[in-house]
C-alpha cells in the first residue's frame, strides 16, 4: 500500500491485488511504528487502504495471483478465478508464509504470546518468564538478544541441544537454564500462552515465547519469473528495491529479516517512487 500510494500521487494507474492473509492478521497490537504505537495490524491496514484507494488511480482488488508471465510490455497476472491483468511493471508485496512447528497450540498462540520480534513485542511482557523455542545458533543469538527485556529465560531446545559447549556455558553465565526435553503441547487461553507441557508430563509456566521460524515465499510466482533469492531465501533487490528481473520490484518481509511495519512502509515508499522513476526515464 505505501508502494501504491507513492505511485498513486504521481498519477500512476495503479492495480492492487490482495488475497487478505497478512502475516500478522492474528496480532493484537502493533508498536515500535510512530505515530501508530499500539494500534491493531488490521486497524492501521484499514486506514491505510481508505487514504490510498481515495487516489482516482489506485484500484484495489481482493483476489489470489497463481501465476505472473514476463511478456514483450510488461507482465500479465493471472488470478485464481482466471482472469488476466497486465502491466508495465510489478511489486511484490507477498511478505512470507511462516511454517508452523507440530506443537499443539502454538499456532493458535502465534503474534499473540509466542512472538518474532523483541522490537514489536519485548515491552509488553518485559521482566516475565519468557521462553526461546531454538536450538544451536539460533537458540544462542535469540537468547543473547531476549536478554534485553527479561533475566526470567530460559532456552527450550525441543530434543537434543545442538549448542557448542561455549555457548551453554555463556547462557550458564547470564543465569539462561537450557532444557531439552520435548516440547508435547502449548497451554493457553485464547492464544495467550500460560505453560508448556513437555513428553515427560511435567510442565513450565511462562508468558511468552519467542521463535524464529523457516518460511515460505510464493514459489510458483518466483520460479515463473526466475527471480534470484539470497542464500537466507529472501528475495534480492538492491537499493532501488530492484530484483534481478527488469522491471520486477521487491519490499517488505519477502526482502529482508527486518520484519516490522515500520520497515514495511519504508521499503514501501521507497520502491513506489523507483518504480515512477524508471517509468518516467523510459518515457522521457
Amino acid at each position: 500500500m505505501a508502494a501504491a500510494l507513492a505511485l498513486g500521487r504521481a498519477l500512476r494507474n495503479v492495480l492492487i491485488i490482495d488475497n487478505g492473509q497478512p502475516c500478522n492478521r492474528q496480532t493484537p497490537h502493533s508498536h515500535n511504528f510512530l505515530t501508530q504505537d499500539g494500534k491493531s495490524p488490521n486497524e492501521i491496514a484499514s486506514l491505510a487502504k481508505s487514504q490510498v484507494t481515495s487516489y482516482e488511480s489506485v484500484a484495489w482488488l481482493d483476489a489470489m495471483v497463481t501465476t505472473v508471465t514476463k511478456t514483450a510490455n510488461g507482465f500479465d497476472v493471472q488470478l485464481l478465478s482466471g482472469e488476466y491483468y497486465s502491466a508495465r511493471k510489478l511489486v511484490l508485496a507477498t511478505g512470507i508464509r511462516d511454517i508452523m512447528p507440530d506443537i499443539p497450540g502454538f499456532t493458535a498462540c502465534w503474534g499473540i504470546s509466542v512472538l518474532h520480534c523483541p522490537y514489536c513485542h519485548g515491552y509488553e511482557v518485559h521482566n516475565q518468564k519468557t521462553g526461546i523455542l531454538a536450538n544451536g545458533d539460533t537458540g544462542f543469538e535469540l537468547a543473547s538478544l531476549i536478554s534485553n527485556w527479561t533475566s526470567e529465560l530460559t532456552v527450550y531446545t525441543n530434543g537434543q541441544s545442538t549448542l557448542s559447549e561455549h555457548q551453554e556455558n555463556k547462557l550458564q553465565t547470564h543465569s539462561i537454564n537450557i532444557v531439552e526435553t520435548e516440547i508435547e503441547r502449548l497451554e493457553h487461553q485464547h492464544g495467550y500462552i500460560q505453560q508448556i507441557v513437555f513428553s515427560d508430563g511435567k510442565k513450565a509456566a511462562v508468558t511468552a515465547m519467542y521463535a524464529r521460524l523457516p518460511f515460505v515465499q510464493p514459489a510458483t510466482i518466483l520460479a515463473s519469473l526466475g527471480i534470484e533469492v539470497t542464500i537466507d531465501g529472501y528475495i534480492k533487490v538492491d537499493v532501488a528495491q530492484r530484483t534481478s528481473i527488469p522491471g520486477v520490484y521487491a519490499c517488505g518481509d519477502n526482502t529482508t529479516r527486518m520484519r516490522t511495519l515500520a520497515n514495511a512502509v519504508s521499503m514501501g515508499t521507497t520502491t513506489g517512487l523507483m518504480v515512477n522513476k524508471e517509468l518516467i526515464e523510459e518515457d522521457f
